[in-house]
């Protein structure tokens, strides 16, 4: 399988990163190539251009190539913080130079856009994993957890891609070095589920 892995995060000793190396180890454990993108750490330009918008636009070779990664992937796993309810500006970004028309959806024959495009995607699972430093009770009671909203609803069932797991870690800043190995364990064993050995 291929399982791309994306991280947004800009502290390189960030539980975030601990996340997204455990998912990549796990991975390569089960027989998996594995892609990372460290969208901070390679300085990812966020800007969504005017001339790539339509679906025959202008695309630089480096978002090709992503986009075509983004086609191949078997597996789909996405590590940010919870920013204000939602992704870190970077990682919206990469969503729409890379989640592009003709690569992760498409409008069908006669429908101007206007209608509820056909995903393209063939990954098998998506996967996100969240940190927070808000309490899961108040995220889902106070906020409505618009995350769960905003990756299983708006983005991955609309692209095709129907298995979905997420996991929101908290309260990170004041947990424990013992919780967090016991995270991280638990990342471990979901990737291993969800993408299991072939």
């Amino acid at each position: 399988m291929n399982i791309l892995i994306v991280l947004a995060h800009p502290s390189p000793d960030s539980f975030n990163h601990a996340i997204a190396d455990t998912v990549l180890s796990a991975s390569r454990e089960n027989g998996h190539t594995a892609i990372l993108y460290d969208l901070y750490r390679q300085g990812f330009d966020s800007h969504l251009t005017e001339r790539e918008i339509p679906t025959d636009g202008v695309v630089p070779p480096e978002i090709e190539v992503m986009c075509r990664e983004l086609r191949a992937a078997d597996g789909i796993v996405i590590v940010h913080p919870n920013w204000w309810g939602q992704p870190p500006a970077i990682l919206k970004g990469w969503v729409d130079r890379v989640f592009r028309p003709g690569v992760a959806y498409r409008f069908l024959e006669g429908d101007d856009g206007e209608g509820v495009p056909e995903g393209l995607l063939t990954a098998t699972a998506a996967m996100v994993f969240n940190t927070s430093n808000t309490p899961e009770k108040r995220e889902r009671s106070v906020f409505g957890d618009p995350l769960e909203l905003i990756w299983k609803r708006c983005l991955f069932e609309l692209c095709g891609v129907d298995t979905f797991y997420r996991r929101m870690f908290s309260v990170v800043v004041t947990s424990t070095e013992q919780q967090r190995k016991r995270w991280l364990e638990e990342v471990r064993i979901a990737v291993q589920s969800y993408f299991p050995a072939s």
